[in-house]
């Protein structure tokens, strides 16, 4: 039997499996090994399909809040919804919430202020924070450490993770785990080969953020979470361990991080 994966940042939901989303969910996927994912729903005006697909098949779980894309529509109305939405047994997360300066589709302040109500929402809740930050890893480790008991309590993941060792040590320090996608198999990504070296496996899982950044070598293809396998066999050749060693320590630091009892 195949080692079973476990997905911990997906966008299924996304409008670009509308044609075929429920084929990968109902064969493709199981037939690949992907035993878990967590669907990421990152606009709050648009949740539905997250929750669809999440009702439907039993591996999904889901996760929602508002991008810092999208942070300048935020609203307490939405944070209202926000709060309903995590009710759901199976959100098992509150992201992906963040700061993007590479984009700036928001404007700065929005970005901190949504960032640090979210974040407190996560605490209240009781509830892991999936973290989104490009250009803008100072800034967000300065607000991260504001709500520090309450990460090593709760727990959160930095996604897609970009930055050096020494940022990745900060976030590990705030009781974060790393997350590792497609990026890690593109050939000048020296930066996420030194920070795979250095990071503990029981602190790191596996992600696709399909249909985005898509694993070598189906680059500029959509990406989908059967594609996954590729990242863990590079970064089980970074560590120098077997495939299955990795993929296990993924699934079962997944399994931690979002809080599910799963057989």
């Amino acid at each position: 039997m195949s080692t079973a994966l476990f997905d911990t940042h997906a966008h299924v939901s996304d409008k670009r499996f509308d044609e075929d989303r429920d084929d990968i969910l109902a064969r493709k996927l199981p037939e690949a090994g992907i035993a878990l994912i967590c669907d990421v729903a990152c606009d709050l005006r648009d949740v539905a399909v997250t929750l669809d697909i999440m009702e439907r098949y039993a591996y999904v779980y889901g996760a929602v809040g508002m991008h810092p894309h999208t942070a300048q529509y935020m609203d307490n109305g939405l944070m209202d919804s926000l709060r309903a939405w995590l009710a759901e047994p199976k959100m098992v997360a509150l992201g992906e919430i963040g700061l993007d300066y590479y984009y700036d589709l928001s404007d700065r302040d929005s970005q901190r202020k949504w960032f640090d109500k979210q974040l407190s929402l996560a605490a209240e809740l009781k509830k892991p924070v999936i973290l989104h930050v490009r250009d803008a890893i100072g800034e967000s480790l300065d607000i991260l450490k504001a709500h520090k008991r309450e990460l090593l309590s709760n727990g959160g993941v930095m996604h897609c993770f970009s930055g050096s060792p020494e940022s990745a040590r900060e976030c590990l320090d705030l009781g974060l785990m790393i997350g590792f996608g497609g990026s890690l198999t593109f050939k000048n990504n020296r930066k996420g080969v030194e920070t795979a070296s250095f990071v503990p496996l029981d602190r790191a899982v596996f992600e696709t953020d399909c249909p985005y950044l898509t694993p070598v070598p189906h680059r500029g293809e959509r990406n989908d979470p059967s594609y996954m396998r590729l990242s863990i066999e590079r970064f089980a050749e970074i560590k120098g361990i077997p495939f299955e060693e990795a993929a296990e320590a993924g699934y079962a630091n997944g399994l931690r991080l979002f809080g599910i009892q799963y057989d």
